[in-house]
């Protein structure tokens, strides 16, 4: 080593050496100080001012449409042939959105998770490449919406009886065969909430919960099953309320677990709830829940009416029914300080069961009824409902919009 060098070791040395000897002089300080002022001083040094909030980026682009105007895809048909055909529907027309079976009505995910997943077992290969789909989907810049059934799940129900409703040893189910899970249960909340998450990490940009209820007509029933209230038990409230509260609070508390993950929040809800107080067996109180989520999706299919507005046939009423809906969820979501955007869905599929007289077929005329009935009336957002998945051709999808 040359004298140059070690001179310059030398002075890195002791450089080295006062800043130790400062760091030590200063903790020392410190630490001769009550052991308050001493967390104080450390706390100071350490903690940033505002701390840093956990956000998830699942790497996915997609900016929100203009209005969205979606349409219905089960698992089956997201994975199969009747994609690519609603994905070509939508390229041609004005619709932009998709809402996708995450998990369905029958309790199942729709497409494969990995084996030490808690979800592998109701994981089934319906979409079997779902990163394919997603890269479609954001190359498209259709905006992807996902479907996620909470209460009703026969899956969870026979998996834990305990989390369901019993009518004597069996899990209750209702007259198609269905059974519900339990809206007291928060484990039951938990379930749910992490699948959601499990979609967001997909890259679905709106999480949208259907099913966020009780069973039908349970007030008749609530007295004649066997199920858990949980943590609402002991609530100084009737069963009516506790009911609305539990459903309530599920939906707030799906909200602030999913803040971390960047997407909107929705849920379906029976459109006769806007027009009452609260609906007294399932639980759902439109004005507030509509206080807890991006978007309110009140499902208003003309066909699921009887006698509403004095229309006595409402399906052969379209747009006179869908108007006159409109009317009073306007007047209530106005009666909010923030109120979600109000995003009905639809009717575009024939209700024959209603019996002659009381149907008629669905095309493009109803559709666009319907959609202009919502126009005329400020709500620009809406889903089509087909279970089936097929849809009316030619619908001019922004018909009479101002």
């Amino acid at each position: 080593m040359n004298w140059k060098k070690g001179s310059m070791v030398a002075a890195i040395a002791a450089a080295l050496f006062c800043v130790a000897f400062i760091r030590v002089s200063a903790e020392t300080e410190i630490s001769t100080q009550p052991l308050k002022v001493r967390e104080l001083a450390v706390d100071r040094k350490v903690l940033p001012d505002v701390m840093p909030r956990f956000v998830y980026d699942s790497g996915r682009k997609f900016e929100y449409p203009d209005a969205v105007r979606g349409v219905y895809l089960t698992g089956h048909s997201a994975g199969g042939a009747r994609f690519d055909q609603l994905v070509d529907m939508i390229d041609s027309t004005d619709l932009n959105a998709m809402v996708i079976d995450i998990k369905d009505d029958w309790g199942d995910i729709t497409y494969k998770l990995p084996k030490d997943s808690p979800y592998a077992d109701i994981s089934q290969d319906y979409i079997t490449d779902p990163q394919k789909m997603m890269d479609t989907l954001e190359k498209k810049q259709i905006y992807p919406i996902a479907r996620i059934v909470v209460f009703k799940d026969s899956k969870l129900s026979k998996e834990k009886p305990e989390l369901s409703f019993k009518e004597g040893s069996k899990v209750w189910t209702n007259g198609r065969g269905e059974s519900f899970v339990n809206p007291f249960m928060k484990e039951v909340w938990d379930y749910n909430v992490n699948i959601a998450i499990e979609a967001a990490k997909l890259g679905f940009q709106e999480i949208q919960f259907d099913y966020v209820r009780f069973p039908e007509g349970f007030e008749n029933r609530d007295g004649s099953l066997t199920y858990s209230m949980g943590d609402y038990a002991d609530a100084d409230e009737d069963n009516i309320q506790k009911r609305v509260k539990a459903v309530t609070d599920f939906v707030a508390y799906a909200k602030e677990k999913l803040a971390p993950y960047n997407v909107k929040v929705s849920v379906d809800i029976f459109g006769y709830t806007a027009t009452l107080p609260e609906a007294p067996g399932i639980g759902q109180n439109f004005h507030k829940i509509s206080e807890n989520v991006d978007v309110i999706s009140s499902m208003i299919y003309p066909s699921h009416w009887t006698s509403y507005f004095g229309i006595a046939k409402p399906d052969l009423e379209p747009y006179k029914l869908v108007k006159e809906y409109a009317k009073v969820e306007n007047a209530k979501l106005g009666e909010l300080e923030n109120a979600p955007i109000s995003r009905p869905w639809l009717q575009d599929f024939t209700a024959s069961y209603l019996g002659s007289g009381n149907y008629q077929v669905y095309g493009k005329k109803q559709v666009e009824d319907q959609i202009r009935a919502l126009y005329d009336e400020g709500i620009n957002e809406f889903l089509l409902w087909n279970a089936g998945n097929t849809y009316t051709e030619n619908v001019d999808y922004k018909v009479g919009k101002k």
